[in-house]
């Protein structure tokens, strides 16, 4: 750590007055009573001590003071919320998570109700560790998955009215994910692109012969193992043939037109060769997501594209459908943010998988679920344990080797 950050840290704690300290400690009862409930709306001041705090540089023994929702010290305190000597980490934020997509279809053929589904996610990511949650909604059929459409609209309206009455405990925006083939995407798109939920869009071709189905007896294999008969894989595999062919490129030129008019990051999804990154860096795509391959990430990092990579490879020990190793490529720097993909649980779990094998430095692989995804996403103001941010925090506790959250607060509310 430099001088300045030891300075920083431990002087940080004392930019309050002698007055304001003497109020901590004499208000420490107070907040000893919130431990196992919401801290009160209004409340001035919270401290919370005996913690090990994962900071930018470091990990260090300290505590917080958090007012009016925001950090105002770090350093040694004492009082308040006694933490117990578990870790204090920046909330988490998921940039890109299908999980709605899965509490809306929990069963083939049972459908659940959308605004229900979203409070269950919610209370998941919530109880994942997750602040702030980017809600990966598909526009287009790409024929197997013509229900997404309907997950997308339904999703949308009641992620609208749930924010407006304040009924989600996490903070939701989205994440549109534009599949290429499809005739309908464009217009789906065209509706929602000024939302200002909107803050992320990704292009995706799931074609097969391309991307994360390269390799076309392997999906074969997948869509047979569940249900459909070669009559109906034979089927809508020309059919996806034929409508990439007729809408990808227009659409993907649209697609980069409506993103740069509105300000919003683009990302690639499912790389697999240098020319798919070439391509799109050429174009303007600052964002490589879940490369499939080894050369596709070393490919995007000489790019100087930012790489996000899904968590549950890192938790399974690989990936479920014979693609790179994530564990390998946060081994070679190649990894900037970890998301959940479709477990919102596995990305602290990761995180902590990575600090034990790939010898990364605990605070840098907590990086990649807190601080690496603000800036990729342009969240200047959480994502560090610093003062001046947001308190968006959790607690959490290590049980043989399995990181367990115990508490998490968001603008210094707990939510969890």
């Amino acid at each position: 750590m430099s001088h300045e950050t030891t300075e920083l840290y431990s002087r940080a704690i004392q930019i309050r007055s002698k007055k304001s300290m003497s109020r901590i400690r004499h208000t420490a009862p107070h907040y000893l009573e919130t431990r196992h409930s919401t801290i009160r709306t209004g409340a001035p001041m919270s401290i919370f001590s005996n913690a090990r705090l994962i900071l930018p540089e470091a990990v260090l023994h300290g505590g917080l003071a958090i007012e009016h929702g925001r950090i105002t010290g770090i350093g040694e305190v004492t009082g308040g919320v006694d933490c117990e000597g578990d870790f204090l980490l920046p909330g988490l934020i998921d940039l890109h998570t299908d999980n709605l997509e899965r509490q809306v279809l929990p069963r083939n053929n049972a459908r659940w109700p959308s605004r229900s589904a979203l409070a269950a996610h919610d209370s998941q990511c919530v109880a994942a560790g997750i602040t702030t949650v980017f809600d990966a909604l598909c526009l287009g059929d790409v024929g197997f998955e013509a229900a997404r459409n309907d997950t997308f609209l339904a999703g949308l309206e009641d992620l609208r009215a749930l924010s407006r009455l304040g009924a989600l405990k996490a903070e939701h925006v989205l994440h549109l994910r534009c599949e290429l083939p499809a005739a309908e995407m464009p217009r789906m798109l065209e509706e929602v692109i000024g939302d200002p939920l909107v803050r992320l869009l990704s292009i995706m071709d799931h074609t097969p012969g391309l991307g994360q189905y390269a390799d076309a007896g392997r999906y074969r294999a997948l869509r047979a193992a569940e249900g459909y008969s070669a009559t109906e894989i034979d089927a809508v595999f020309t059919a996806q043939l034929e409508s990439h062919h007729k809408y990808a490129a227009a659409n993907r030129a649209l697609v980069l037109a409506l993103a740069a008019a509105q300000g919003l990051p683009v990302a690639s999804h499912d790389d697999r060769t240098s020319a798919e990154i070439t391509r799109n860096a050429a174009d303007g795509i600052g964002i490589a997501e879940f490369p499939v391959s080894m050369e596709a990430a070393r490919a995007a990092r000489h790019a100087n594209m930012q790489i996000i990579a899904g968590a549950p490879n890192i938790v399974r020990g690989g990936s479920h459908s014979g693609n790179v190793a994530v564990l390998d490529l946060v081994r070679e720097g190649l990894v900037d943010a970890l998301a959940s993909d479709y477990v919102p649980a596995s990305m602290l779990e990761a995180a902590f998988i990575a600090a034990a094998e790939a010898a990364l430095p605990l605070h840098a692989a907590i990086a990649l679920i807190t601080s690496g995804p603000a800036e990729i996403a342009g969240l200047t103001d959480r994502g560090q344990l610093t003062p001046g941010l947001r308190a968006d925090f959790i607690q959490v506790r290590v049980y043989g080797g399995l990181p367990v959250v115990r508490g998490v607060w968001r603008a210094g509310q707990r939510i969890g």
